[in-house]
């Protein structure tokens, strides 16, 4: 107990969770958001409706929070993170440990900074940031690029993830190319972000030192989502990735998309994520692409029905990608599957 008080007197500790577009961040926040016991936890994330909580973990909902039966409160961190950590501690809610999920393309430092150049010193104390990476899709490309390298670099635990998709001399050789770039790294191999909780949380490894020299550094923190009411391709470019956001309030055709993904689908879209509507289906569907693998999984809807997608990648043609999903809305025709 004298511990933990002595832990708290140092303020709520925060972990940051990074890593590049696909590497499994939300993953590994659902395995602490249900693995961990007797924490009163704050989860911050650009959009918490893409995590995926199971509903009946769910007690109340507000405009920009969820609030867990274990717990946890779940914030969406819709301008700056400063305000929503702030938003969090003026709740008067006893907090016991804040993650938060840092977007795909987004450098770990401006984030840890918000904790070391503001108010929030005094409260809260930046345990560690971990950093995933994807052991099928990590490449020497993510490394030549600011941001990717500053991920690696500025990460205290380095989470090489899915390692079940790849041999070991592939693992050996992301091990070896994460040497190459950063001293004594602090590694650790998982399947689907599942770490005992031990090994991530209150682990006391950010040296606040060797960032003080570095602050510098430009605020790469965009998102990478787009938060247009409409269907529509978002110019922001970051390392030479642009975005192209679709919304539809009607249903695709099953078929229709599933061409999409076959035939249509550009090979420079390295990451794409978002909430599905079918006409052919009563069930909401996720949907995660990374690198050449997509999956879809399905939950109940807990709200209006639409469809929500994102693609990331380089060169995209917008307007060709944009006319290609509004072919796949079923403007109430039915490609029925029997």
């Amino acid at each position: 107990m004298d511990q933990m008080n002595s832990i708290q007197s140092l303020g709520i500790p925060v972990t940051i969770i990074s890593g590049f577009l696909g590497s499994g961040k939300t993953t590994l926040l659902n395995h602490i958001l249900s693995n961990q016991n007797n924490l009163k936890t704050a989860v911050l994330v650009n959009e918490f409706g893409e995590i995926g909580i199971d509903n009946e973990l769910i007690i109340s909902t507000e405009e920009d929070m969820v609030e867990l039966s274990n717990g946890c409160i779940c914030c969406s961190i819709n301008g700056e993170l400063l305000d929503a950590v702030q938003k969090i501690l003026s709740k008067g809610k006893s907090i016991d440990y804040i993650v938060i999920e840092t977007t795909g393309l987004a450098d770990p430092l401006p984030v840890a900074m918000t904790f070391l150049g503001s108010d929030l010193r005094d409260r809260t104390r930046l345990d560690s940031i971990i950093t995933l990476i994807d052991a099928e899709n990590f490449n020497k490309g993510i490394l030549e690029s600011d941001i990717g390298k500053s991920q690696i670099i500025y990460g205290d635990i380095l989470l090489i993830n899915k390692c079940d998709l790849v041999d070991d001399k592939r693992i050996n050789d992301i091990e070896d190319t994460i040497s190459s770039i950063k001293n004594e790294p602090r590694i650790l191999k998982c399947i689907k972000g599942n770490v005992p909780l031990g090994l991530l949380l209150s682990v006391g490894l950010f040296e606040s030192d060797k960032l003080s020299q570095n602050h510098s550094h430009g605020d790469h923190s965009h998102g990478d989502h787009s938060h247009g009411d409409h269907s529509h391709g978002d110019q922001n470019e970051i390392e030479g990735f642009t975005s192209v956001s679709f919304k539809s309030d009607e249903p695709f055709a099953l078929r229709r998309f599933q061409n999409f993904l076959d035939n249509q689908l550009p090979a420079e879209v390295f990451r794409a994520k978002g909430i599905l509507w079918f006409n052919e289906s009563e069930r909401r569907h996720i949907f995660h692409l990374a690198g050449k693998r997509f999956s879809i999984d399905d939950s109940d809807w807990n709200g209006a029905r639409k469809n929500q997608i994102v693609l990331i990648g380089k060169g995209l043609n917008t307007n060709q990608i944009i006319n290609q999903l509004t072919e796949c809305v079923s403007e109430g025709k039915s490609d029925n599957f029997i």
